[in-house]
């Protein structure tokens, strides 16, 4: 690797700046040393202006055309703007002044990887590997490179070596994270976090990321503390505060995920997202008035936010503001048409404004995107059978019930449906199966049909599956 450079000071940098500039509007050649080229340069890239930066990187090259530092810079910036031919050709140069230079290869390997050319990518890092100190950042691009491939496994071996060598490599944490998360093997992430946290205790995002371990394995309780841990040790974490909330709506504790949602605010801009999560959690707590404020706002934000819209006519159909509420599933749909839970409110909607057929279109479409909605073959069914269509009801529990061979509630809807019928020796063997699946839920059958609880054959077969 280059010897680092004894960086200008600020106050140093500003003269060599404005010196610059002064000599490009005077059309003129100054000369400046290596240290105050490499600051001129550091200044246009942190003002986002690489076009600038490589203008400089020209005139240093030609001051100085044995430094190969200005061949490296001059490398990078044409790699950030995508001239990968460019910034090969660039680095071939430095490689003739100073072959065994490790920074060459580091920088090849990632146009190489910007490129595509992975196996080409992973030699050259190898190489850098070889010639360079900082190791944990080549092996933190490796690990990229073999993202970019798909070999998320390589990744994590990678990343791993990466924070053996420096734990508080953030970004590592975040692409392990991720990593895990592409290969849904949440419980290694956990094991991996709780080791991590035992050398660096102190450590948020390792806490942070332990905690999105569990929320992705439903370990709402675990999330929370870990998420805790994460704020107690920088208190301004506003997605270690979201995430929290997130985890209390998951435990159904939406006055406290409020509260978590709220002390967001202290730390970061109001977001369309948060305020769609309090709008929500409003909307639980039946404050359907103050959820519906929340939920405009967000919209107002974020006009794309289907969860917004869709919240909004929840609120209205809660206050049976049906043909109300309509208009605002329908915007929620027109941004995600394959979302089941927006179809349902349609359907119901729909339903509640008796307009039948379009009900039942809705419903079709519900159990089409989610053929496991249990409520959602119950209704459908439901419409047929208060329109005396017996037959059409009992073809859609059956259908019902070859997708969720496990739900007693369709097998006691269906001994309804056939009992209804006249099919009485059908509407028995549907019986048992229900009772065999679930006896407990026996009750749903006399919710549905009341009348047949004082069916003897029925009672009799009852008491075989439940204690007395």
């Amino acid at each position: 690797m280059q010897e680092e450079f004894d960086f200008e000071s600020p106050e140093e940098r500003k003269i060599s700046v404005d010196r610059y500039e002064e000599m490009i509007r005077n059309e003129d050649q100054y000369f400046f040393d290596s240290k105050a080229f490499e600051g001129i340069i550091d200044y246009y890239i942190e003002k986002n202006d690489p076009i600038k930066a490589l203008q400089v990187a020209d005139y240093a090259i030609n001051q100085h055309p044995f430094d190969i530092t200005f061949l490296l810079k001059q490398a990078q910036l044409y790699s950030s703007t995508q001239q990968f031919d460019k910034a090969l050709h660039a680095l071939a140069k430095a490689e003739l002044l100073e072959p065994s230079e490790g920074d060459i290869f580091f920088i090849r390997g990632g146009v190489y990887g910007s490129r595509g050319q992975f196996n080409e990518a992973k030699e050259q890092l190898f190489q850098a590997l070889s010639l360079s100190d900082n190791k944990d950042e080549i092996y933190f691009h490796i690990s990229v490179v073999y993202q970019g491939e798909g070999d998320f496994e390589k990744a994590i071996y990678y990343l791993k070596k990466t924070l053996e060598l420096n734990m508080e490599n953030q970004e590592a944490l975040y692409e392990l994270a991720y990593c895990y998360d592409i290969l849904d093997k949440q419980e290694e992430s956990v094991e991996f976090y709780k080791k991590y946290i035992d050398s660096e205790p102190y450590s948020y995002y390792a806490w942070y990321n332990l905690g999105n371990a569990y929320h992705k394995l439903t370990q709402y309780p675990e999330a929370i503390d870990a998420y805790d841990y994460a704020i107690l040790i920088k208190e301004n974490f506003s997605s270690a505060y979201f995430n929290k909330g997130n985890a209390l709506v998951n435990l159904d504790r939406y006055q406290e995920a409020l509260e978590v949602y709220k002390q967001t605010f202290e730390y970061e801009k109001p977001s369309a997202d948060t305020y769609c999560a309090i709008g929500e959690c409003l909307e639980k707590l039946e404050q359907m008035e103050e959820a519906r404020v929340f939920y405009k706002k967000a919209v107002k934000m974020d006009g794309d936010l289907a969860d917004a819209w869709f919240g909004i006519g929840v609120t209205l159909d809660f206050e049976e503001r049906h043909f109300e509420s309509l208009h605002f599933y329908k915007k929620a749909l027109e941004l995600d048409d394959a979302n089941p839970d927006y179809w349902f409110a349609i359907a119901d909607a729909r339903y509640k404004l008796k307009q039948i057929d379009l009900a039942q279109e809705a419903y079709a479409k519900v159990v089409a995107l989610n053929p496991l909605d249990v409520d959602a073959w119950l209704d459908y069914s439901s419409i047929f059978f208060e329109q005396d269509k017996v037959d059409e009801a009992i073809e859609i529990v059956s259908e019902a019930i070859t997708n969720n061979p496990e739900a007693a509630e369709l097998y006691f809807r269906m001994v309804a449906y056939l009992f209804a019928n006249g099919k009485y020796n059908d509407a028995i063997v549907f019986l048992e199966l229900g009772l065999a699946t679930d006896p407990e839920k026996h009750y749903i059958l006399f919710d549905y049909l009341p009348q047949l609880q004082g069916n003897h054959i029925i009672s009799e077969i009852i008491k075989k599956y439940t204690p007395k």
